[in-house]
């Protein structure tokens, strides 16, 4: 197929950019490069450079390329800057989104592939997380995503597409030749963080809590691979060919792995010292979020490459190593 990767610039984006090449599809990249990097994408792929809210544009690239399918990985990802900035996300998020959706609307296009988050359950009522537990999410980051769901799922229910929504939950680690990895300003992420201070790159690190119900005290979360992410993407591509499909499917490897857990793995993987600070507990940060992705499993045939912290952790310092400055590394 012909895909539009939106948001392809970007962390998870530019990974499934390459994987969507590695299966046989052309792929065509729509990033502003607000927060994308054009060093990211593979060269010989056309990148057009617009917002997602460009409707004239959208829809050029979408007539152009003839364009199959279109994955949605555009998105302002942190979760505390939503909390003061609720009005900018939900334009970006929400808005802008569904002017995407739009423009699919008028050039035909009826096949969407949706980066969504778990924080859309907000405080799970049971682990590990399932598809159809309650969505309540505390933050509008996740009643950004919920909202996007909603609209799928009406357009859906109308016969006007058919989709797949992934819950992610930890994005992590790089691509295995380290050509592409995180890249964010400012980086939020607590595995650069760490790998970072390791190195003497940046401050002590910051641990938010050691008095969770937990064996050590701190958070514990699922981190799953990037390039598992992407891999299943790919993997349902074979399911929306009938408009009226709506997909919902967690991503996570299903073992959380606590904050200082993640903090000994780079020491092993470094044999580095991690400086670090444990402040207060964040409002609102749930003492463990893992999921339960067996219906991914189950129907797409997916299963992760890197079910170890240390794999997932390796392949992050080896981009990390290589790439201090990021993609402005000469």
């Amino acid at each position: 197929m012909n895909i539009l990767v939106v948001g392809g610039a970007g962390y998870i984006g530019s990974h499934c950019v390459r994987q969507v090449l590695a299966a046989g599809h052309s792929v065509v990249v729509l990033d502003n490069l607000s927060y994308g990097h054009r060093e990211a994408v593979p060269a010989g792929v056309t990148l057009v450079q617009a917002d997602m809210a460009d409707t004239e544009k959208v829809r050029r690239a979408l007539r152009e390329h003839k364009i199959d399918c279109v994955m949605h990985f555009a998105a302002l990802i942190n979760v505390g800057e939503s909390v003061h900035q609720p009005e900018r996300y939900r334009d970006n998020n929400v808005i802008r989104t569904f002017a995407l959706l739009d423009a699919m609307q008028a050039e035909g296009v009826k096949r969407f592939v949706f980066s969504s988050t778990c924080a859309i359950f907000g405080l799970p009522e049971k682990m590990p997380m399932t598809e159809d537990l309650p969505k309540k999410p505390i933050n509008p980051y996740g009643e950004n995503k919920l909202e996007v769901e909603n609209k799928l799922k009406e357009l859906a229910a109308a016969g006007k597409i058919a989709f797949a929504a992934f819950r992610y939950f930890n994005a992590a680690g790089a691509s295995l030749d380290g050509a592409i990895g995180e890249d964010h300003s400012p980086e939020t992420h607590l595995i650069p963080l760490a790998i970072a201070a390791a190195l003497g790159r940046r401050p002590p690190l910051k641990v938010f809590g050691k008095d969770y119900p937990t064996p050590d005290g701190t958070c514990l979360r699922d981190y799953i691979h990037v390039d598992d992410l992407s891999a299943a993407h790919i993997a349902v591509f074979s399911r929306l060919d009938k408009p009226g499909t709506a997909l919902f499917y967690n991503l996570g490897v299903g073992k959380p792995y606590s904050v200082d857990e993640v903090i000994h793995s780079i020491e092993r993987l470094t044999g580095r010292h991690v400086p670090r600070e444990y402040v207060d507990r964040r409002e609102g940060d749930p003492p463990a979020l893992y999921a339960d992705a067996s219906k991914a499993r189950a129907e797409l045939g997916w299963k992760p490459k890197y079910e170890t912290l240390d794999s997932i952790i390796a392949t992050a310092l080896r981009w990390h190593t290589t790439h201090p400055r990021g993609f402005a590394t000469k």
